[in-house]
Order: structure tokens, then sequence, then C-alpha cells
């Protein structure tokens, strides 16, 4: 296998790389959780840490919540808040809402996320990635906010390696 930041076909050349960068953070997030169980998908290191399996759908609601925010233009409907808004926020929601689930279950989430977004990236121009919106209060680009979403999922697959670690320890 080739790991490689380049154009990717179907995408226009600077949305290939970024493409090209979220797949490897995807791929190694995917080999991060390989063969978990259940019971250590829902594993809780402390009484203020989240579980392997709530990382991980952070991992897509953060995602899913740029979809809509810049996809649609709009913030997140009621259903929305209700089916993401725990695995969004974590914390004392998410170590009570998310558990329960094989590792089938998150790797779908994650993949029915990221098409919609690699879809809607094989319809924008890399003129797209410059224009210029207010994130988080800071003037930033779609490029930077798209980058966030990978940089996220790193900074999380950091946790998860922890924390399989620890389990290796039980």
């Amino acid at each position: 296998m080739e790991v490689k930041i380049e154009p990717l076909k179907g995408f226009t050349p600077q949305i290939g790389h970024l493409v090209s960068q979220m797949n490897y953070a995807r791929k190694t997030t995917l080999e991060a959780v390989s063969g978990l169980t259940t019971s250590e998908l829902d594993f809780i290191p402390n009484k203020e840490g989240n579980s392997i399996g709530a990382l991980l759908l952070h991992i897509a609601a953060v995602e899913k919540g740029f979809q809509i925010e810049i996809f649609d233009g709009r913030n997140p409907n009621e259903q929305e808040m209700l089916d993401w808004g725990s695995p969004y926020s974590l914390g004392e929601k998410g170590r009570k809402n998310i558990k329960g689930y094989p590792l089938e279950f998150y790797i779908a989430k994650l993949e029915e996320v990221r098409n919609r977004t690699l879809q809607k990236f094989s319809m924008l121009t890399d003129d797209w990635l410059y224009e210029n919106r207010l994130w988080d209060n800071h003037r930033s680009n779609n490029y930077f906010i798209w980058f966030h979403v990978f940089e996220d999922e790193i900074n999380h697959r950091g946790q998860i390696r922890i924390i399989r670690n620890m389990l290796s320890k039980e």
C-alpha cells in the first residue's frame, strides 16, 4: 500500500490532498480499534474519561456537525441533536448513553458520515477550500475547518491507543 498525499481521481487537486490526509487518519484510527470487543469499547478508564466507543462516535459527530454547518448552512435540528448531541459533547452524557455497541456499529457510523463528506467534496472546487468563514469566533476558511476534522480524529486516536494499552494491562 502506498501512503501519499496526492490528487485523487474524482476530486480537484487540493481537495484530493485533503481527502488523502483524511483517509490516512481514518485508516490508522481503524487499525487502532481493530478486533476490540463491545466490553473493551465500553471500558471507561476513569470517572471523567470517555470510552473508546464514545470517542469513535465523537469523531463521527464532529464531522457530522461540520457537514450540517458548512454543507447545509444551518445549525443541527432537534432530531440531529438527539442523535448526535451525546457523542458530540461526550462527558457524562456520553458515558451514560454510548455503550453496548459492537465495533461494526461505530465503523458503520464513521463510514456513513465520511461518505457524505466525500460525495460533497467531489462536487466542490479548490477555490471553495479557501473561501473565508467564521469558525469558533475566528476568521478561517473551509480548508482549515476540514483539516480540523481529521486533526480532531488524530487527537482522539491517541486517546484510543492509550485506553487500549490500559486494557491490555487490566
